[in-house]
């Protein structure tokens, strides 16, 4: 009996192994909608895409788009691209909720930069099927909020099966300000001012660290991973992912970024509608807190207009699922938009913030964020508007491979 129940618990986990991973299907696939978003241009109805390879190499009207032998055709009301989540954890945190599965936040020390996401990220986890099933091919995910400098940041495709295959590039480095960045138990830092003091120490450190490593090769300091995180920054190489809320916060991001003339992103921004015209003058885009989020601490102030305020602003925006503290950990960004164009972004717009928009705020709207010829092969399928609640995603397609026909 007792082998029985080892076998049978050993089938269910190969089977949950399982359905956590994408379905190969052929890489050649044309998938016709009665309305096709290209997120490039107007909208196509009865639109056909065609995917060979992996790669698009046709989109248009079904009466002049032929689709080649030997492909496969989907069909559907309404095909969009593949879906840009502009910042999650998913991947690192799990949907158990237990120690082995949250693996976004080391807080042994406030600053740990040298934290790279793709060392803890598995691409079988079930929240990475859960978000691929509901369209999200594309996911910006790593170390979160909760630590002055949390760690680095990535940017996979959620069809893979292994970190090395998911990876589409590094992205950024995290780091928070705020209550998020605050230590506990009377460690550093305290206070706010704590914060920033540290923060420019290390930004001090890492441009004299950059600035040897350009010098003559004899020399050159050792090499220190802490320190090759945070000069990538300096070089402008990357991104400091900054989760701020409070606008005092955000405009001390602001201020840092000038003073050490680095590029930043704001994460979170609650109220960044109080000082929109500062972030604009900077010229800093803003992955707007989940439209859903609770409204305390920090975030007391946020508001669900948040997305229509800025753009309106003419600042760039996308949108992300974000982080919970609880199970099941992540939220779907498709939802976080629906709600968007329920408060002030047209379709189109919400469309495009967790699309081309995000896309292009994470450098990688080369390869994903619209569908036009040359650019991968990652669509979703709907039965309907994809921001009616009765809708449902009916299939997905990442790199040309059909990697879920679920209904959700």
């Amino acid at each position: 009996m007792r082998a029985a129940g080892l076998f049978v618990a050993s089938a269910v986990l190969a089977t949950a192994v399982l359905a956590a991973a994408p379905v190969p299907a052929t890489a050649q696939v044309a998938v016709r909608g009665e309305t096709v978003y290209t997120m490039a241009g107007a909208p196509i109805e009865d639109g056909v895409v065609v995917v060979t390879g992996g790669k698009i190499v046709a989109v248009g009207p079904a009466s002049s788009v032929t689709v080649p032998p030997g492909h496969r055709t989907l069909t559907a009301r309404v095909v969009t691209p593949g879906l840009v989540d502009a910042h999650s954890v998913v991947g690192l945190a799990g949907a158990l909720n237990q120690p082995h599965d949250q693996m976004q936040l080391d807080q042994s020390a406030p600053i740990q930069p040298e934290l790279r996401a793709i060392d803890a990220y598995n691409a079988r986890e079930t929240l990475v099927a859960w978000l691929r099933e509901h369209g999200v091919t594309t996911v910006h995910t790593g170390h979160g909020p909760g630590a002055l400098i949390s760690g680095q940041t990535m940017i996979v495709k959620t069809g893979a099966t292994s970190a090395d295959e998911a990876l589409v590039g590094e992205a950024m480095l995290a780091a928070s300000l705020g209550q998020a960045g605050l230590s506990e138990s009377g460690r550093s830092p305290g206070t706010r001012s704590k914060s920033m003091a540290m923060l420019r120490a290390e930004l001090i450190k890492a441009k004299e660290y950059a600035a040897k490593q350009a010098g003559p090769e004899d020399k050159r300091p050792p090499r220190e991973l802490r320190q090759e995180a945070l000069a990538r920054v300096v070089r402008q190489e990357i991104p400091l992912l900054v989760t701020a809320h409070r606008s005092h916060d955000i405009l001390a991001a602001l201020r840092v970024a000038r003073e050490f003339d680095i590029r930043i992103v704001l994460d979170g921004a609650a109220e960044a509608y109080l000082v929109a015209d500062r972030i604009k003058a900077a010229g800093v885009p803003v992955i707007v807190h989940p439209t859903m989020m609770r409204a305390g601490g920090d975030a007391e102030n946020m508001t669900m207009e948040a997305a229509a305020l800025l753009r309106k602003q003419g600042i760039p925006v996308a949108l992300q699922s974000g982080f919970e503290g609880y199970v099941p950990k992540t939220r779907v960004v498709l939802f976080e938009a629906a709600a968007a164009a329920a408060y002030g972004l047209t379709f189109e717009q919400a469309l495009a913030a967790i699309t081309i928009d995000a896309a292009r705020l994470l450098g990688v709207d080369d390869r994903v964020g619209s569908l036009a010829a040359g650019k991968d092969g990652d669509l979703v399928l709907f039965d309907g508007d994809p921001f009616e609640y009765t809708s449902h995603v009916t299939g997905v397609v990442i790199d040309g491979q059909v990697v879920s026909e679920a209904r959700r």
